[in-house]
């Protein structure tokens, strides 16, 4: 068997904003963290993966993962692929997420399994070219990765890329939204809010009355954060070829304004003023109508601009593409890839007693 190397990027400190202190969120702790990496290994390992690179971080991640990795040895169990650091310097921020996702790039890595939020996600999709990406749910608003059993993602990414499932099964593709403001570009994969405030702060988005518009490549009925907004107006889904644009009204004072309660975080519900909203066709650039403010990509406060910026927000089609956790292992079960036939051993044939 070939060697196949995935990458995992996992971030220390992901649901960590200040949305954990308004809201009614739970934390995740660093163990629950290093045993959800280990979970994984244990899928990749079962379906053939037999090499794994991991983003280093400092928060105390890796030494629980060391830990199982040294318990598993210790008790001869087969069940982790060979695992390894990235090499790099460790700076606590974002900026390790991108440059851990370069370098898997530059490995060749077969795919990479993001444990995070959203924005962590965006990272990397920015930078992983056509590495196919599997997410795992570790944030707080968390829209884009599913919320699934680490174990699963990885029985599903080895179906996927040692080609066990059909290509057109194992793997789906996404759509993404891309920001310009002048000559800086950006992307988000689920959601741009546009808000009053031209400044970045605590990052997150939690204050209703400070959007202005929102921008969202699909929305669930049930689903949680900015996004939930256009799931509970007009449902997209995230195959749909199409986005959603709503307007709020900043004063609630349009006499054609409804009033809409969505989750914008958990345990935190917010009544909002909607003025109107309309699909996004792909490939059209969209100027929004409001002059100035900051625009947060998925949930977080990034790009300040005025009224002299020139700003811009297109939806891409085919954008990246994803392990299709849900079919991957729908396809297993039907075509029995779990089922192994052993050939039991003959019992020995009994000796009578012998009797003088």
């Amino acid at each position: 068997m070939s060697a196949i190397t995935v990458g995992i990027i996992a971030n220390p400190v992901s649901a960590r904003d200040i949305r954990r202190i308004i809201a009614h969120a739970a934390n995740l702790h660093i163990t629950d963290r290093a045993n959800m990496v280990l979970r994984i290994l244990t899928g990749l390992a079962h379906t053939g993966i037999n090499n794994v690179v991991m983003m280093p971080e400092r928060a105390g991640l890796g030494v629980h993962i060391q830990r199982g990795l040294r318990q598993a040895k210790q008790a001869d169990e087969a069940r982790f692929p060979a695992f390894s650091w990235l090499d790099m310097p460790v700076t606590g921020t974002a900026q390790d997420t991108v440059h851990a996702t370069q370098l898997m790039k530059e490995q060749n890595v077969a795919a990479i399994i993001v444990l995070g939020g959203d924005g962590t996600h965006r990272l990397v999709v920015r930078e992983c070219g056509n590495i196919p990406i599997a997410g795992v749910s570790s944030g707080t608003n968390n829209a884009f990765p599913p919320l699934l059993e680490p174990t699963i993602t990885g029985l599903a990414t080895g179906l996927a890329i040692r080609g066990k499932v059909p290509s057109s099964e194992a793997f789906r593709s996404n759509k993404c939204l891309d920001v310009c403001v002048n000559d800086q570009r950006d992307i988000a994969l689920v959601d741009v809010a546009i808000v009053r405030e031209q400044f970045t702060g605590a990052l997150a988005v939690w204050k209703a009355e400070s959007l202005r518009e929102l921008f969202v490549t699909f929305g669930r009925t049930d689903g949680i954060g900015l996004s939930s907004i256009a799931g509970l107006l007009n449902p997209i889904s995230r195959d749909d070829p199409v986005g959603l644009h709503v307007l709020f009204d900043g004063h609630g004072s349009s006499s054609t304004s409804q009033y809409l309660s969505a989750p914008l975080a958990p345990g935190l519900l917010a009544e909002l003023p909607i003025q109107s909203s309309s699909f996004i066709q792909p490939n059209t650039r969209i100027t929004p109508a409001t002059t100035s403010g900051s625009l947060a990509l998925d949930g977080e406060r990034e790009l300040p601009f005025s009224a002299s910026d020139n700003v811009c927000i297109t939806l891409r089609l085919n954008a990246f593409n994803t392990i299709n956790v849900e079919r991957c292992m729908a396809f297993a079960a039907q075509h029995r890839l779990f089922i192994q036939s052993r050939r039991r051993m003959p019992a020995p044939s009994s000796q009578g007693e012998h009797h003088e």
